[in-house]
């Protein structure tokens, strides 16, 4: 075996591997998701939403909490941390995968690959870290339950979503470690996962979001945000953002300045050819952007750059915080967290931003530099709000999800070994949506929980506008 510790010398078949598998099933039950949504690790509500707060921008932290009591779904939504104390009490299997770390339902959406094909995948990897697949799983299937509460779905078709997801989930991966390797790698890529997981009822709705994400570019944001700046002594017509507070502000130029050149230097974890398409843009205006809701309150950029005969490119520039899963998982430290989630999302992704990176930047001017990812804006994204989904179409969604997590995940754990340990059996499909139920029901406590806070002034809120 070389010093890079892949070794090309020998090979496992697929049943030897597949038996692994089953040994691990009889050390821990698939059953064992069937189980009490709570832990000893979890912390009160006030103070997880207290803690979760620190490090953020005081003055955006009561839209935060604003936008996380809208509703359960959204508390949900901000809440990966409090799930992840909760998950940390409860048996896994042992098999580690590269983890969304945040995969509820609404973070699977469309965007555009550098082909201009529309694919859709897992598209937030904020908490992207190595953990149990359980947990992914469980946090998706627990959001469908939301979701579909908040759509009005009645309790069969919500704990039905949450089941399928389980029962898709199950069978991608049996489908995968029965696939060559070469095409298990590139399975699910485009609007084909569908038919493949058996959710043709999601079909217009998709073509409905492709449409809408094809306009969802640069060109039209320019449009709809920014005034002309015309340069008469370069003849370059240039533009700058429109101010709408608290959303889009402008800002110092000092600050300007310290973004900009964390844009150079992030260029250097592009690849080469990137770097020399990146290094054909120029800048002309940068602002602050509020984004999310788990995000509210961190320093998130977007910059402006300009580039041939009227082109436009608008790169998020956002600040990266270590994984809320983190203190819950033996992990080793992170160089930056950056990178952390660029390197996370080239794993688990069918097909990566080609201008996603990382870089640090001090942007208080304090002394202290921060890590931050850079990615396209608006580069063809859209999505399908499982929250509006008529009730009889959940269930779909869950299948599609599920699906998309199990290709996600095979990435990193071998779908053969994780073929092996749920080995066939539907009991676990039903194992999971029961725990979705509970964890749906623990949630929509904490939710009022955090509304009774708020209304006693404990906990300061601003309603988003």
């Amino acid at each position: 075996m070389s010093d890079s510790g892949i070794d090309l010398r020998s090979y496992a078949p697929a049943e030897q591997i597949r038996a692994r598998g089953r040994v691990l099933r009889q050390q821990v039950s698939p059953l064992a998701r069937d189980r009490e949504p709570t832990s000893v690790h979890r912390p009160g509500v006030p103070e997880f939403v207290e803690a979760s707060n620190a490090g953020r921008l005081p003055h955006l932290r009561p839209l935060r909490v604003g936008r996380m009591i809208a509703s359960p779904f959204t508390f949900y939504r901000g809440a990966a941390g409090l799930m992840a104390a909760d998950l940390a009490g409860g048996p896994h299997s042992g098999l580690a995968a590269q983890l969304c770390g945040d995969a509820h339902a609404a973070n699977f959406g469309l965007y555009g690959t550098a082909r201009g094909e529309i694919i859709m995948d897992i598209n937030d990897f904020d908490e992207t870290i190595a953990g149990p697949w359980e947990w992914d799983l469980e946090r998706l299937a627990a959001s469908l339950v939301l979701a579909g509460r908040e759509g009005c779905a009645d309790e069969d078709d919500c704990r039905t979503a949450a089941r399928d997801a389980a029962r898709a989930y199950r069978a991608t991966v049996d489908a995968l470690a029965a696939m060559p390797f070469m095409a298990s790698w590139t399975a699910l890529p485009d609007e084909s996962v569908i038919t493949q997981a058996k959710a043709e009822a999601l079909l217009d709705d998709f073509a409905k979001a492709a449409k809408k994400a094809r306009k969802n570019t640069s060109a039209k944001v320019v449009a709809k945000w920014t005034e002309h700046l015309d340069d008469h002594e370069t003849g370059i017509r240039r533009h700058r953002f429109i101010s709408d507070p608290p959303i889009l502000t402008a800002v110092e130029d000092r600050v300007a300045a310290a973004v900009i050149e964390g844009l150079e230097r992030y260029a250097e974890t592009l690849r080469e050819s990137r770097r020399n398409l990146i290094a054909r843009f120029a800048v002309s205006d940068i602002a602050f952007r509020i984004v999310g809701t788990g995000s509210v309150g961190l320093h998130t950029y977007i910059a402006l750059l300009h580039g041939n005969d009227g082109e436009s490119l608008i790169l998020q520039v956002k600040q990266a915080t270590p994984s809320v899963l983190a203190p819950f998982l033996p992990t080793a430290p992170t160089r930056h967290e950056g990178e952390r989630i660029v390197q996370g999302a080239r794993i688990v992704q069918s097909e990566t931003d080609i201008l996603l990176g990382w870089t640090s930047l001090d942007p208080t001017g304090g002394g202290t530099e921060l890590p931050f990812i850079v990615r396209q804006f608006r580069n063809s994204k859209g999505s399908i709000d499982p929250t509006g989904l008529p009730a009889n179409d959940l269930d779909d969604y869950g299948r599609l999800a599920g699906a998309l997590l199990a290709r996600a995940h095979s990435r990193s754990l071998d779908p053969r070994l994780l073929s092996g340990y749920l080995d066939g059996d539907e009991r676990f499909d039903d194992s999971v949506a029961n725990f979705a139920v509970r964890y749906a029901d623990r949630t929509e406590a904490d939710h009022a929980e955090l509304v009774a806070a708020v209304r006693a002034g404990r906990i300061a809120a601003e309603q988003p506008d």
